[in-house]
């Protein structure tokens, strides 16, 4: 049970938790990559299910107006009297995420999410504030919230590839679906099964959530903008491994080679070097275990392994509940056998698509954020994925209340080969047509 709010989330998640007796040990190359094998990556069968839900807070009645910091500051305050199931975290913009503790059902993640939600809006509203549900903000410029030492070196370090690091910190937000890594399976794949999916599965829900297509209250060209965001971060703090061979093996080798983003310090500025990577820091005899499991947090694949499967592909989704539908989605794929196996042939043929390069930064990935399900074999691929997902909803025991938001959203969104992102612009070109005197009901 958390009852207080705490700094970070989704780009500084807190560190991941191991058995190690001296965190300030120094760990050897060899050591790092065994830790990493056997921390990343626990197999069994699936057994829990949870979700990171992240907001944009805005004003109640004006959303394009910026909240000041004195409001944000007073309602966190607010907040943290609140008892909730969910851990509640605040990003370095100032937005907000609930973190749902492991749920043994579908139902039982939906039912904490929503009540804690319930509590957080009411708080808010009190206070003139509101939740917004968007990949990305579609009026604000980034503004750093939080001023502690990790977020000033971590902005210096992504400032070194561009503004896409600001975006992505302060005016970024998801639908982070939590799902377990599975258990080892008899065949070519063996446990890696569900990794491959997770990857291969990706860019089907970034074209059917897509929800970020504007950026400065203008079209990007991108359906999914913070998508576009990730990618332009770089692969070695956003990409996947290869998905050939073992994922331990290739994620503790990724883990090695990523760059070190910051060295702590306990006063005074943080150091942030330029071009180091974790093994050549190991070799100095310098780092520790603790600084590992730092480390570890600092790397934003679309896919990444934390004892569970994280999936971070998911834009931020409209209205109060709009995030229900993506996680019920994911999890019927994966948890329900005959949905999974559906799911598996469905995208199998569209990794050659891929090229055999690494997520996000391929070309299907791309095509997804792009164009969306105006992708035609996106499309005829988010079609029998969804479809799959609404039979095996209730063999999962979703509530006939989830089983028709599902089903909406095959009917409304997916089988007309739109998203989200699509009614933004839409409202966009409707209010530009209004402002020029046009009639844009013919």
């Amino acid at each position: 049970m958390s009852d207080s709010i705490s700094d970070g989330g989704d780009c500084t998640d807190g560190p991941v938790k191991t058995d190690f007796s001296d965190d300030r040990t120094a760990v050897t190359e060899a050591e790092v990559e065994a830790l990493v094998k056997g921390i990343c990556f626990k197999t069994g069968p699936p057994r829990t299910v949870g979700v990171e839900v992240e907001w944009l807070v805005h004003e109640l009645r004006q959303p394009q107006l910026p909240v000041t910091s004195e409001r944000l500051e007073a309602a966190y305050a607010a907040l943290r009297t609140v008892p909730l199931g969910s851990a509640l975290t605040v990003e370095p913009g100032g937005q907000l995420e609930l973190s749902s503790p492991p749920a043994a059902s579908l139902m039982e993640c939906i039912g904490t999410v929503s009540a804690d939600l319930d509590a957080v809006r009411t708080v808010l509203a009190e206070r003139d504030l509101g939740l917004m549900g968007v990949g990305h903000d579609p009026w604000h410029t980034p503004r750093r919230f939080l001023r502690e030492p990790r977020y000033e070196a971590m902005e210096r370090c992504l400032d070194r590839t561009g503004t896409a690091g600001r975006h992505m910190m302060c005016t970024s937000a998801s639908v982070q679906v939590c799902l377990d890594a599975g258990h080892e399976e008899p065949g070519p794949l063996g446990h890696t099964r569900r990794w491959w999916l997770a990857h291969q599965l990706g860019p089907v829900l970034v074209a059917a959530f897509a929800n970020s297509p504007l950026v400065g209250a203008r079209p990007t060209g991108w359906l999914s903008t913070r998508q576009l965001l990730w990618m332009e971060i770089g692969s070695g703090r956003a990409g996947a491994p290869p998905l050939d061979g073992d994922p331990r093996a290739s994620w503790a080798r990724h883990v090695l080679d990523a760059p070190v983003m910051c060295v702590r310090r306990d006063t005074g500025p943080w150091e942030v070097p330029d071009g180091l990577t974790f093994r050549e820091w190991t070799r100095s005899g310098v780092p520790t275990r603790e600084d590992l499991d730092y480390h570890l947090t600092t790397l934003f694949p679309p896919v990444r392994p934390r004892g569970h499967l994280e999936l971070r592909m998911i834009d931020a989704q409209p209205g109060d509940d709009g995030w229900i539908v993506p996680l019920a989605v994911t999890v019927a794929l994966f948890d329900d056998p005959e949905a999974a196996e559906t799911a598996y042939r469905t995208v199998k043929p569209l990794a050659e698509r891929a090229m055999s390069l690494p997520a996000p930064h391929n070309p299907l990935w791309l095509d997804a954020a792009r164009s969306g399900l105006g992708d035609p074999e996106l499309h005829e691929a988010a079609v029998v994925c969804f479809a799959a997902a609404v039979e095996a909803l209730p063999r999962l025991g979703a509530t006939p209340e989830v089983v028709a938001a599902v089903t909406e959203y095959l009917d409304r969104y997916v089988r007309q080969g739109r998203c989200p992102a699509d009614d933004l612009l839409d409202r966009l070109r409707g209010t530009a047509a209004r402002a020029q005197g046009k009639d844009i009901s013919a």
